[in-house]
C-alpha cells in the first residue's frame, strides 16, 4: 500500500482494544458499511470494538485484534472466555507470539501450575529436531521456525494440550505447531483463540492436517473479512467461520 495513498476509513488505534461494551450497547447495532472500527460480539454478548486495517491490496480490510496492546480489564475477559473453551485441557501451550499474552492466563484458570510455551527465537540450547518450519506467502523461504525448549517437553508427555493464540487467520503457525506435536507424540484437545479471522484456516487444516482438525478450533469471537466500498467497509458474510 502506498505511503501517501489516503487510507480509506482507518485510523490510528491508540484508543481500541480498551473497552469491553455490554450486551444491549448501542455500538453493536452499527450496520455496514463500516467506518474506523467493528463491533465484535462476544459469546457471552459483550461488545469489544475493533480497528479496521487496511489490506496491502487497498480494498480489503480486516479486524484487528492486539492483546499486547489491550488494556488488561479486556485480556482478561478474553482470557477467561478462552479457559472456558479449553475446559478438559491438561497442559496450554503458548503459541508465538502474541498467543503468549494469553496462554499464561489460560493456563492458571485451569488451574494449571506451568504452561509451555514456545517460540521463533532458537536458544543455544535448543534442538532443531525439536522444532517445525512455518510455512506461509509472507514468509521467505527457508522461513522461520516454531521451537519448543527441549527442558519443558516432559509437561507434555501423555497430555491433553490446548493450543492457545490470539487469532487464526491462514492458519501456518497452527500447523506448523501441530506438526511439532505429533513429533513429540502429543495429542491435541483443542485449538483455543480469542478470534477467529475469516475462513481460510478451516481449509488449510482439513487439507494440511487432517479432515477432523477444524472441530478443534474454539474461539471466543469470530469476524469475517471486509471488502472496501464508498462508504466505509462492508463484511464479506461468505468469509465467516462456525465456531
Amino acid at each position: 500500500m502506498s505511503a501517501t495513498r489516503p487510507r480509506h476509513f482507518t485510523e490510528p488505534t491508540t484508543l481500541c482494544w480498551q473497552t469491553l461494551l455490554p450486551p444491549g450497547h448501542p455500538a453493536g447495532a452499527a450496520q455496514p458499511p463500516y467506518q474506523y472500527r467493528y463491533p465484535a460480539r462476544l459469546r457471552d454478548g459483550r461488545i469489544l470494538e475493533l480497528p479496521l486495517r487496511e489490506l496491502p491490496d487497498g480494498e480489503h480490510a480486516v479486524a484487528s485484534l492486539q492483546p499486547t496492546h489491550g488494556a488488561h480489564t479486556v485480556v482478561a475477559a478474553l482470557a477467561d472466555g478462552m479457559a472456558a473453551l479449553a475446559e478438559g485441557a491438561e497442559i496450554v501451550v503458548g503459541m508465538p507470539t502474541l498467543g503468549l499474552a494469553l496462554a499464561p492466563l489460560v493456563a492458571e484458570r485451569l488451574g494449571h501450575p506451568n504452561y509451555v510455551p514456545l517460540s521463533y527465537s532458537r536458544k543455544y540450547w535448543y534442538d532443531d529436531e525439536l522444532s517445525e518450519p512455518v510455512h506461509s506467502i509472507t514468509t521467505p523461504v527457508p522461513g522461520k521456525r516454531v521451537y519448543v525448549d527441549p527442558n519443558l517437553v516432559p509437561r507434555l508427555a501423555g497430555r491433553k494440550v490446548a493450543l492457545v493464540d490470539d487469532t487464526i487467520s491462514s492458519s501456518s503457525t497452527v500447523v506448523a505447531v501441530a506438526r511439532l506435536m505429533a513429533k513429540l507424540g502429543v495429542s491435541i484437545s483443542a485449538i483455543v483463540l480469542a478470534m477467529s479471522q475469516g475462513n481460510v484456516w478451516q481449509r488449510k487444516l482439513a487439507e494440511e492436517l487432517s479432515p477432523q482438525a477444524p472441530a478443534l478450533v474454539k474461539a471466543v469471537f469470530a469476524c469475517p473479512l471486509f471488502r472496501k466500498v464508498e462508504d466505509g467497509w462492508v463484511a464479506m458474510p461468505e468469509t465467516l467461520a462456525d465456531i
